[in-house]
């Protein structure tokens, strides 16, 4: 059976990769142009659902299972609740999960079943990629500006 693909994913950072973020770890006035630049290049939409309104920088993070490289893809501009889905560990811990289960079932026209399934597949992989201790590339940083 082929694996469905969603416009809006879960995206589970590794245990040994939680609270490294670009946020955090750059001056705000770096952060903040980073930010900006996002939302510009999203039009001032959500990347994902196309919301208008309030838009937040989510980083993007590809991972090398094999070298345990985690590395920056993306920043992009969503909107709160893309935002929840996206973080649905973190979400579901602020008692959230049902309207991030709505919203990404919304936005991805899928079915209470499916939402499971991902979100099964997502904890899967999350499993085993905090099994490792990873590498964190930032190289590609300039070129969001």
């Amino acid at each position: 059976m082929q694996k469905k693909t969603y416009k809006l994913n879960f995206q589970l950072v590794p245990d040994g990769c939680w609270y490294t973020n670009l946020r955090s770890a750059l001056p705000r006035e770096v952060w903040d142009r980073l930010r900006r630049a996002a939302y510009r290049r999203a039009g001032n939409r959500c990347s994902i659902c196309g919301a208008e309104g309030r838009l937040e920088a989510h980083e993007v993070w590809e991972y090398d299972d094999e070298k345990h490289i985690q590395r920056l893809a993306d920043i992009i501009a969503v909107c709160p609740a893309c935002h929840e889905v996206i973080h649905i560990g973190r979400t579901s811990l602020l008692g959230k999960e049902a309207q991030a289960q709505e919203h990404f079932k919304k936005v991805n026209g899928a079915t209470q079943s499916e939402y499971h399934d991902a979100l099964g597949e997502a904890n899967r992989i999350h499993a085993e990629r905090s099994r490792h201790e990873w590498m964190t590339d930032i190289s590609s940083l300039p070129r969001f500006f």
